[in-house]
C-alpha cells in the first residue's frame, strides 16, 4: 500500500496530570497488538493521525516486535507525527535496547524525522561506532542509511572514515547498501577508501575498489562496478602470483 504522507496539521497536546494509562491507552496498545495485522494496520493509521502524545509509548514498544513490514511502516510515520522533542528521546532510549528490531526501526525513524539532536546519540564517539558495526545486518544497515542522513556537514570525514571499517562485509545487497552510503556523504571524501584498497582481504579490496568506481561512475550501477572490481583485484593477484 502506499504510505500516507506526512501532514503539516498541528499537533494536538494535551496535558496528563494522571501517570496510570488511561482506558484509551490502554485500548491503543491492545488495538496494535491484534493478531489481524489490517487491525494493526489500521490502529497505527488511527494514532498517527489523531497524534496524541499519549500514545507515543505505545508506538515506540509496538516498533520492537511487530513482524509485519507494512505495519512497522505505518508505526514509523505514526511517531513521526509526534512533537520530535518527545519522539527524539524516546527513540535513543532504544538504540541501547537488547532487542535488535528496536534498534533498527528506531534508526529507521530517527531519520525520518531528521532531527539534528538525533546526531549526538548517532555520532561514531557515542554509540554510533557499535552501531554501524553491529553483527545484526539489519541494525547495521539501518545505521548506515540514518547516519549519513543526520550527519553534519563538520562530521562527514569522520563518518566516512566508521563506515569504510566494514567494506566487505555481507552480500551483494549488504555491499550495495554501505557503497551507497559513503558515496553519498560527497566525492571529495574518495580518499578515505585509500587504505582499503590495499587490503590483504580481497573482499575487502574489491568492495573499496567498487565504491570508489561509483564516486566516478554513480549511473553504472553497483553490480557492474562490484563485477569490474573483482575482475580487476583477480588479475592482480595473479600478476603478483
Amino acid at each position: 500500500m502506499t504510505n500516507p504522507h506526512i501532514t503539516e496539521s498541528p499537533v494536538q497536546h494535551i496535558s496528563h496530570h494522571d501517570s496510570r494509562p488511561s482506558p484509551k491507552t490502554e485500548s491503543v496498545v491492545a488495538a496494535l497488538s491484534s493478531s489481524n495485522p489490517q487491525q494493526r494496520l489500521q490502529a497505527a493509521l488511527s494514532v498517527g493521525t489523531t497524534a496524541e502524545r499519549s500514545h507515543l509509548g505505545a508506538l515506540v514498544q509496538r516498533c520492537r516486535y511487530e513482524p509485519d513490514f507494512f505495519v512497522r511502516d505505518m508505526l514509523t510515520w505514526a511517531i513521526t507525527r509526534m512533537p520530535a522533542e518527545e519522539a527524539v528521546p524516546a527513540l535513543i532510549v532504544e538504540l541501547s535496547s537488547d532487542v535488535p528490531q528496536a534498534q533498527s526501526q528506531a534508526l529507521h525513524t530517527l531519520s525520518k524525522i531528521g532531527d539534528p539532536r538525533s546526531w549526538s546519540a548517532m555520532s561514531p564517539e557515542n554509540i554510533g561506532d557499535k552501531l554501524i558495526a553491529h553483527s545484526d545486518t539489519e541494525v547495521a544497515r539501518s545505521a548506515w542509511r540514518a547516519a549519513v542522513a543526520l550527519v553534519p556537514g563538520d562530521d562527514r570525514e569522520t563518518l566516512a572514515l566508521s563506515l569504510v571499517t566494514q567494506l566487505g562485509r555481507g552480500d551483494m545487497d549488504t555491499q550495495k547498501s554501505l557503497s551507497r552510503a559513503i558515496v553519498s556523504l560527497g566525492e571529495d571524501l574518495v580518499s578515505v577508501l585509500d587504505e582499503r584498497l590495499q587490503a590483504e582481504e580481497e573482499t575487502v579490496q574489491t568492495h573499496a575498489l567498487a565504491t570508489r568506481d561509483m564516486f566516478t561512475d554513480p549511473d553504472a550501477g553497483f553490480a557492474h562496478a562490484l563485477s569490474e572490481a573483482k575482475r580487476v583485484v583477480a588479475l592482480g593477484s595473479e600478476a603478483s602470483a
